[in-house]
């Protein structure tokens, strides 16, 4: 596991490891996101939208994805405000 990613995070990790591996492959990546850091979970495929969760794991938004491609529309400016990517996953199963 990581080092430095809260619980909620490592519980994430540990539940997407218990499904079948993912196409494209699932990443987590952390950020800055209006003054907080955020992590954000990347989707399965097109119509299945991405997750962007706060420190505890509760969900702020879907960035993109679903039927309509630009989520829920709850965080559209987290592509453009978002800084200091770091990526802290990825489920390397084949």
């Amino acid at each position: 596991m990581p080092k430095g990613i809260p619980p909620s995070i490592e519980k994430l990790i540990i539940q997407t490891k218990s499904q079948p591996p993912w196409t494209p492959r699932a990443k987590i990546y952390c950020y800055s996101f209006k003054g907080k850091t955020v992590y954000y979970l990347s989707s399965r495929c097109c119509d299945i939208p991405s997750t962007l969760f706060d420190e505890n794991g509760n969900v702020l938004c879907l960035p993109q994805g679903g039927f309509t491609g630009s989520g829920d529309g709850k965080c559209t400016d987290f592509f453009t405000s978002r800084s200091n990517e770091r990526l802290i996953w990825e489920d390397t199963r084949k």
